[in-house]
């Protein structure tokens, strides 16, 4: 049987070269592992969140076509990566589910059969594109409204699963991504330098035995391989138990479809790529897909409700950015708030980080949680936060203990912040409690400065024992009481002198040293500096 010949128009995403790379050159999925000795060797996309999406894809893609056997198989691979023929091999089943512009069949990520649907341009895809009423209001300042009017199929395809795995809410019947509008993506990263591509996407795919395998044209796994299950009056939610879980990679909220191309050559908006072919528009309608219930998707954090009466919440990107305080809920879990870690995360503390070490003991296996998403209020994109923690390596036994030590340095922090807010908000009015506006800039000032120390503290409370070491109580004591007073003296002293009311400062500095002195948090640090000095004796 001879084999279709694919026209210039048509890509498709596992066969052709289509992501970018740092060297300047394109590669196909199946190239991830060529080059594996340089670790210079990595993705390169246009924008960050493209980035993180160029990121998921591969993870994805890995999860389902060639997901190890067993832990033992996943360190085995680690070290011992399949070569690139090896890799497209396995994809090669696949790829007729890939094809990105199929005006016959099925296209990756778009709507089976959408003949009819509101034309929108193809910058509409970008999540941080300014609405219609923006446009018309002539607001677009940042963002500019014209800016992209047409992509390549490499960044067409990008723009496409980053909508689809991120998708806010888009009016009615516009569908959210599967784990919510904005969610936050956390995934591991090695702390070697010299780590291969490879070896970054490997860290995040967990083993076969987690989910049911795919077949090539499985629908329930690559939702656009049949028609879409519509959420309109006649429809239906979907719930993880109507497919295969490993639908969590390949979420189709919203129905799209590719318009058919231009065929000219030009630079695409984005990358500037010059190409022969460009992608303007795309055709949409609203009551795609609607995930509903529990999705509890790998590379993502939830908040678990403690009365388990409603289901797991992805955590979003939020105002403010992401802080050392969000490390617990990063790394292990939060019982202040119920956050709980991703999926791979929990795997990678819990188990592999041993296992990799087991395996080759030359080797420094220390790594970081690379955390990202947007920040989104509703339908608008307010910032993308990017963001690296450190992973600290805890023992089975001495885990619990270890959370509830760092749990009482954030706490001890987050009371002192919040003492430290009120008393600024004192020197500066009269009537505190009556004025509203956002104090954000203290809480930042406040996080940053004490960032570096935290991450210094895991380490040695990382150490079993069965009480806080007193180096880390007294270090930490110390550094919030003179952080709280730096900042006040900082923030209730900005301003022109005749603006200033001394007298309301002062009363308010003293507050604060007071107020301080009586906090539970920090006397309970005192207390395991106490006791230290108390053995000595």
């Amino acid at each position: 049987m001879t084999k279709m010949r694919r026209t210039t128009a048509e890509t498709n995403l596992l066969e052709d070269r289509w992501m970018p790379v740092s060297s300047g050159i394109r590669i196909a999925p199946w190239q991830i592992t060529e080059h594996s000795d340089r670790s210079e060797f990595e993705l390169d996309a246009s924008r960050a969140d493209f980035q993180g999406a160029l990121y998921q894809f591969l993870i994805g893609l890995l999860q389902t076509c060639v997901p190890p056997e067993d832990d033992e198989h996943w360190v085995e691979l680690y070290f011992s990566p399949p070569s690139s023929d090896e890799l497209r091999a396995k994809f090669q089943p696949y790829a007729g589910a890939f094809n990105l512009i199929n005006e016959d069949g099925p296209a990756f990520l778009q709507d089976f059969d959408l003949t009819e649907g509101e034309q929108k341009p193809i910058s509409t895809l970008l999540i941080d594109a300014p609405g219609a009423k923006t446009l018309k209001d002539n607001l677009d300042l940042f963002v500019k409204g014209d800016s992209v009017s047409k992509m390549c199929p490499s960044c067409a395809a990008i723009a496409l699963f980053t909508l689809q795995t991120n998708a806010p809410s888009g009016g009615q019947g516009h569908r959210t991504g599967l784990r919510g509008g904005g969610p936050l993506t956390t995934l591991l990263v090695p702390g070697e330098q010299n780590a291969s591509l490879w070896q970054k996407l490997w860290l995040n795919v967990l083993s076969e035995e987690d989910f049911r395998k795919a077949a090539p044209g499985d629908s329930t796994v690559f939702p656009w391989l049949a028609a879409t299950r519509c959420s309109d009056k006649s429809g239906m939610p979907t719930f993880k138990e109507d497919v295969n879980p490993l639908q969590m990679y390949w979420g189709m909220p919203r129905r799209i479809r590719f318009e058919p191309v231009v065929q000219e050559r030009a630079e695409c908006d984005l990358c500037g790529e010059n190409v022969d072919v460009l992608v303007t528009h795309y055709r949409t309608k609203n009551f795609g897909v609607n995930y509903e219930g529990i999705w509890d998707h790998p590379l993502s954090p939830y908040r678990l409700d403690p009365q388990n009466k409603k289901p797991p919440i992805c955590l979003k990107g939020q105002k403010g950015g992401l802080g050392y305080r969000h490390w617990l809920g990063m790394n292990w879990r939060d019982d202040s708030n119920g956050d709980s870690a991703a999926k791979v995360a929990a795997a990678f503390n819990h188990s592999r980080i041993f296992e990799l070490r087991a395996f080759s003991e030359q080797v420094d296996f220390d790594a970081r949680i690379w955390c990202f998403g947007f920040d989104m209020d509703n339908m608008k994109a307010r910032c993308w936060h990017d963001q690296q923690m450190p992973v600290t390596r805890v023992a089975d036994g001495h885990r619990e203990t270890f959370i509830q030590f760092v749990d009482s340095l954030v706490q001890a922090a987050r009371d002192t912040l919040q003492v430290l807010r009120s008393q600024i908000k004192s020197a500066w009015f009269d009537r505190p409690g009556d004025v509203k506006g956002d104090t954000s800039m203290i809480d930042e000032s406040f996080w940053e400065r004490t960032e570096s120390t935290f991450y210094g503290q895991l380490k040695p409370l990382s150490i079993p024992s069965r009480t806080m070491p007193w180096q880390v109580a007294e270090t930490w004591g110390k550094l919030l009481r003179h952080t709280a007073f730096q900042l006040f003296d900082h923030w209730a002293m900005e301003g022109t002198a005749e603006d200033l009311d001394l007298s309301r400062i002062v009363k308010s500095r003293l507050t604060l040293n007071k107020k301080m002195k009586t906090l539970k948090s920090l006397k309970e640090l005192d207390g395991y500096v106490s006791a230290n000095k108390e053995v000595k004796k």
